[in-house]
């Protein structure tokens, strides 16, 4: 990185970029690996912490455009890792719900994302990943009210 110019190696938003790009990358990598998307950890996490839900909720809560979703739920649907019925409210609407499998799934993705968040994380002391937590929830707050980034 020091062979770059001064300008771009201390222009905060480039360098927001480039780590989130490797940490992206290095993800998407690992998830690929055991046949899963973050898509489907955002679901699963959802759901586990706040129930059963509808398309629609869904997609609020995880920020997945609501077509785009229709294809997770699919995924997760298959690999019994999920399971939709009518919502007893609204028989218009289905129910998403986690099952057994689901659970052992997501637990099984957490520790999978711990190990990569250590990976990327690795420079920082437990303070500053505490430090940087607090600066990024505060970035994502603060630009928070556009639906889908």
């Amino acid at each position: 990185m020091k062979d770059g110019a001064e300008r771009l190696r201390t222009l905060r938003t480039r360098l927001l970029s480039l780590a989130a790009m490797h940490s992206d990358r290095r993800v998407n990598e690992e998830l690929a690996a055991v046949g899963a998307r973050k898509w489907h950890y955002a679901v699963l996490a959802t759901l586990d912490e706040f129930g059963p839900a509808s398309q629609a909720r869904l997609s609020d809560r995880t920020r997945i455009y609501r077509s785009d979703l229709v294809a997770v739920l699919n995924e997760l649907a298959a690999s019994g890792e999920i399971e939709r019925s009518p919502d007893p409210a609204d028989a218009r609407r289905n129910l998403v719900t986690l099952t057994a499998a689901g659970r052992r799934r997501l637990r099984s993705l957490g520790k999978l994302l711990a190990r990569v968040e250590d990976e990327v994380l690795a420079p920082l002391t437990p303070a500053q990943r505490d430090e940087l937590t607090r600066l990024l929830t505060l970035l994502v707050t603060h630009h928070g009210s556009e639906r889908h980034p």
